[in-house]
């Protein structure tokens, strides 16, 4: 007997979720049908892909070795089904993109949604997570196009520089800083910070930035979440450092404030990342193509999309691709 194209596709959506009826749910199959599967194609193999943890499956060594190979076989697979499905000038069909926290939280909810309005026959299903995430979905084919912060890793993935990101540090409206129209990094000694927890991509950067100038920081609190160091700053608990994209709703109704330092002048460039054997269809493209017109709309006017809810203005004069 051999193996089959859709026994490759249960047993990565097992492997993923670890759990047959997670995974049953996710490929929209029956539980018994899932584990019939996973059986057939262990006695193809002649063993066991997974060590069974009570309900909880875990990839054992013969799974390991199975796995990058279905990967394979399944991406060059639907790149074929979607090269040869498409009809010629049509930008129709089911998109799967991932972005970083940032960039997904709060910038490509407003860039699908302007997107979708224009082609109303496309779904776009976006996954948030951190930027070696996202990199490993595109690795592995279950992405489409990711949009990062940071350095690519995998030398299967090209990038394309996309938006110019800008780092404001940000205070209560009421802070002592907050009256001053320019701040120096001597203003900033001995102040108390709400950053990002350990690892996180805004928190490493800023760091490294005012390491030049500080040997240490008074950190009062790590937080995992953007809006809960909003919050807590709004609050008057400490300073921040954002990314202007995170903050401009609340810096425009007065919420929060920029300190504007001229010493730390903080950007950063998010990436868009693919496989590089990616086969480009139609919709693929045309969403390459929507993004990069953002781009060069803001590299034009020499600007950091610090307001992403103001994206129609941007794409207003965009024509629609004949594509």
């Amino acid at each position: 007997m051999a193996i089959t194209l859709r026994q490759l596709e249960i047993f990565l959506a097992v492997a993923e979720t670890g759990h047959v009826t997670t995974a049953a749910k996710k490929i929209h199959l029956t539980q018994s049908a899932v584990s019939m599967a996973i059986s057939e194609l262990e006695n193809i193999l002649n063993g066991p892909l997974f060590d069974r943890h009570g309900k909880k499956l875990i990839l054992n060594d013969r799974g390991r070795f199975l796995l990058p190979y279905a990967q394979e076989i399944v991406s060059k697979v639907r790149n074929i089904e979607l090269l040869l499905s498409e009809t010629e000038g049509v930008v129709a069909g089911n998109l799967q993109v991932g972005a970083s926290s940032t960039i997904g939280n709060y910038v490509m909810p407003y860039v699908i949604g302007a997107f979708t309005q224009q082609y109303p026959e496309v779904y776009i299903n976006l996954i948030v997570g951190n930027s070696r995430q996202i990199e490993q979905y595109v690795e592995e084919g279950i992405i489409d196009v990711g949009f990062i912060e940071g350095l690519v890793h995998s030398k299967k993935i090209e990038s394309v520089p996309w938006l110019t990101d800008k780092l404001h540090i940000i205070a209560a409206p009421d802070h002592p800083l907050a009256e001053k129209g320019e701040v120096s990094i001597e203003d900033l000694r001995g102040e108390r910070w709400i950053m990002r927890e350990e690892g996180s991509g805004t928190a490493e950067i800023f760091k490294n930035a005012i390491s030049k100038y500080f040997d240490s920081l008074d950190i009062f609190m790590e937080l995992g979440h953007t809006e809960a160091i909003k919050k807590a700053v709004e609050a008057g608990m400490g300073l921040g450092c954002l990314s202007a994209l995170t903050t401009c709703r609340e810096v425009e109704n007065g919420w929060l404030k920029v300190l504007r330092v001229p010493e730390l002048e903080i950007t950063r460039q998010l990436l868009i990342i693919l496989r590089k054997d990616k086969i480009k269809t139609n919709l693929l493209k045309e969403f390459l193509s929507f993004c990069s017109f953002i781009r060069d709309c803001c590299d034009a006017k020499r600007i950091c999309l610090v307001s992403p809810y103001k994206l129609a203005s941007i794409l207003e004069d965009r024509p629609l691709s004949p594509a």
